[in-house]
């Protein structure tokens, strides 16, 4: 029942990140709190649900090996988080990198949307925005920002 409940809690205290991202992402807090006080929780417990699950029959070898893994709860459940760390960190990094190099910020809202609910394609989106940026205001003075 554990697992159940760490899934819920996890899975609801990323919102206030990917919000503040959004909607406050030049907040003197808003990367602290995204880092800090979300995303190493989030591994640290990651790096628990994965030391107390994981058994010699796991691995990373095979296919077999890693439908294996998703055999196991606490293997799931280190995955979501993984995947909820990993996406927040993502985003967080998307709203440095658009500040540092003049992306406005309404732009960059459907990358983390689109990277909250399908990661790699909202990366994948960020990654076309930037580069049609790139394109957009030089070479020399993207390099510069």
């Amino acid at each position: 029942m554990y697992l159940s409940e760490l899934f819920h809690v996890c899975s609801v205290a990323v919102i206030p990140g990917w919000l503040l991202l959004v909607f406050l992402p030049g907040w003197k807090w808003t990367q602290r709190v995204t880092t800090f006080f979300l995303i190493v929780p989030l591994a640290a417990l990651y790096l628990g649900l994965f030391a107390a699950h994981w058994n010699s029959h796991l691995g990373f070898g095979s296919l077999d090996q890693v439908f294996a893994i998703f055999q196991n709860p606490g293997m799931v459940l280190a995955g979501w988080i993984h995947y909820l760390a990993f996406d927040l960190f993502i985003g967080s990094w998307e709203v440095r990198d658009a500040r540092r190099i003049g992306i406005h910020h309404v732009l960059v809202i459907p990358c983390l949307v689109g990277t909250f609910l399908v990661g790699p394609v909202g990366l994948l989106l960020y990654l076309l925005l930037r580069l049609g940026m790139k394109k957009r205001i030089g070479a020399d003075e993207y390099a510069a920002g």
